[in-house]
């Protein structure tokens, strides 16, 4: 338009509004993170025993948490509810946490571990049980420094992370050989019966965002070798 080349200002300008009220009226989201947030259910009976609980980072909020000196959750703060209702049913077992902050400006804040810390003792989980690793800056090296501190190499670990998330995580533990069991938490999409038009954008970007920076993930780290499988449907213990 700046230019008056106002068919070419056509030709770009109408698609993008169009998908851009798509967005705007229908969870568009919901249709890219169903089949990731399916892929694994949680255990209809869990295990008698285990070996640990691996919490993966990304439900704190490490910047608002820095900023005002208080810890803060994030919209994945369901993981740390998992956490505790698994360390309640588990009243032995060690909690291992393993998130350190991807953001270029947060690096070496030394924060993410000890709010995570403070997050799980404030949810009544002795500090005696838990295990902190917050050097990790993403799903691989999350397992890859994490198998060096796991109380049992050969163990087996229930394993909470967001739902749309637990895919490459999965895929990931098999690769590192680490025996875990799927407890998928924060869900993001909605249920078929409730997707409906209702012109919620901020509500649709909470499943598009994620759902499509998910589905990159899992094929970089497929075609990377960090993974065996693009979309892993099985744990490493109930594969073999």
């Amino acid at each position: 338009m700046l230019f008056n080349r106002t068919e070419t200002a056509k030709t770009l300008l109408l698609p993008a509004s169009l998908a851009g009220f798509i967005v705007l009226a229908f969870p568009i989201g919901d249709l890219l993170i169903q089949p990731l947030e399916q892929r694994f259910k949680s255990p209809e009976t869990l295990p008698k025993d285990i070996d640990g609980i691996i919490v993966l980072g990304g439900g704190e909020d490490l910047k608002r948490s820095l900023s005002w000196g208080r810890p803060e959750l994030g919209i994945g703060g369901d993981r740390y509810i998992g956490a505790k209702e698994l360390a309640n049913h588990y009243p032995k077992a060690p909690v291992i946490f393993t998130g350190g902050s991807g953001s270029m400006q947060l690096q070496n804040t030394k924060g993410e571990g000890s709010l995570a810390r403070q997050l799980l003792t404030t949810l009544g989980i002795a500090n005696k049980r838990l295990i902190i690793e917050s050097l990790s800056r993403n799903t691989y090296e999350n397992f890859k420094y994490t198998k060096k501190l796991l109380p049992a190499r050969q163990g087996t670990y229930m394993l909470v992370t967001s739902a749309f998330h637990m895919p490459r995580a999965v895929g990931i533990a098999n690769k590192q050989a680490i025996h875990v069991i799927p407890y998928p938490v924060d869900y993001r999409g909605n249920s078929d019966k409730l997707r409906k038009i209702d012109f919620d954008f901020f509500d649709h970007l909470k499943s598009l965002e994620p759902a499509w920076k998910e589905w990159i993930g899992l094929t970089v780290y497929y075609w990377t070798g960090k993974t065996s499988d693009w979309l892993p449907e099985t744990t490493l213990q109930t594969s073999q």
